[in-house]
């Protein structure tokens, strides 16, 4: 069993191919009121902006519907693209939700472009000073910044940066705790340039009023099934829609596995298929255990972010409750009824 670490989810409101885009929002919804029930510690939302496989657009809507179903599990945003918006609008936004889940809420933040330039136009979306940014925000949810802000948060508001490598460096000169993911975990890859990167922030970070140390998240796909070959099924729809948006530019909704299988693929989409596969944990019980072990050690992460998502909604929810007993927090939430503590 492991136990060290906190669990969380990051649902990204993944289409799905013959589905209205308000199944994949209820389906959201949902997936968070189970993973309270399974004793989750945190269940995240993304923003994806004119992406035809992603309606999570909003994180702000989308979580004050989550609040509204949940009562002890935190939620929060992983993450607001923050050179997307006034970084006083964000802060309101967020002061607002956390009337609706006071001390439940943690507002990460990103600063990834827009998929495409006539997105990256639509927002208006200038290269801007993330630094400056997160620091003007921070400002305003503190108390410490020229405007007042209403309303004023109920209870304490964390900050969380969604982390490359200058967002690692960022987070690390103001004193934030990181999600990392994608290459800087080394998962099936070299591991060294993301060890190397983690041991950077952790050696550059100043303490802050929010983080007396350095504090690591590591997300990436995690699904379980019975046998390896149906855990790599799971794994095939996310794999197959990331393997077409490299090549078409397009990032479709997800669709089911024999419809993949019968697709004709060019050798690059292979190529990716396989990348995305080897980017992942997936497998039986035991060997996600065991993986995810070995990753949690070398990484010295304080918290798993499960980002994964497939076609089959009652497939992905068996693997987060699987994934939630390999964590003890499943017979946690059985016993006893009160929130896992954050």
């Amino acid at each position: 069993m492991i136990d060290r670490p906190r669990l969380s989810l990051l649902d990204r409101a993944r289409t799905r191919a013959g589905e209205a885009e308000s199944e994949a929002l209820r389906g959201t919804v949902t997936r968070a009121v189970q993973a309270e029930r399974l004793g989750y510690d945190r269940f995240w939302v993304a923003e994806h902006h004119g992406v035809p496989g992603v309606a999570g657009a909003a994180p702000a809507v989308l979580l004050a519907v989550i609040a509204g179903a949940t009562t002890r599990i935190r939620i929060g945003s992983a993450g607001v693209m923050l050179p997307h918006h006034q970084p006083l609008v964000v802060a309101e936004q967020f002061a607002t939700l956390s009337a609706f889940a006071p001390g439940r809420l943690d507002l990460g933040l990103g600063r990834s472009p827009g998929f495409t330039a006539p997105v990256r136009r639509a927002l208006r979306q200038t290269d801007g000073d993330f630094p400056a940014d997160l620091t003007e925000l921070r400002g305003f949810l503190s108390g410490t910044a020229e405007i007042a802000l209403h309303p004023q948060p109920q209870g304490p508001l964390p900050l969380y940066v969604l982390a490359t490598g200058t967002g690692l460096r960022v987070a690390a000169e103001l004193g934030l705790p990181v999600i990392v993911g994608g290459p800087l975990l080394g998962v099936g890859g070299d591991p060294e340039p993301g060890l190397a990167a983690l041991a950077d922030y952790r050696r550059a970070f100043r303490p802050s009023p929010q983080q007396a140390v350095p504090w690591v998240a590591v997300s990436l796909d995690v699904l379980i099934a019975d046998t390896a070959q149906e855990a790599a099924d799971l794994l095939l729809p996310e794999a197959w829609a990331m393997a077409q948006a490299r090549t078409t530019g397009v990032f479709p909704p997800l669709e089911p596995v024999p419809t993949i299988r019968a697709a004709t693929r060019t050798a690059r989409q292979q190529q990716y298929l396989e990348q995305t596969a080897a980017a992942a944990i997936a497998g039986t019980p035991t060997t996600v255990e065991r993986d995810l072990a070995v990753l949690l050690d070398r990484t010295g992460a304080a918290e798993l972010v499960a980002s994964s998502s497939t076609f089959d909604r009652a497939a992905l929810s068996a693997s987060d409750t699987a994934l939630a007993a390999l964590f003890g927090r499943a017979a946690v939430a059985r016993a006893d009824h009160r929130p896992v503590p954050a």
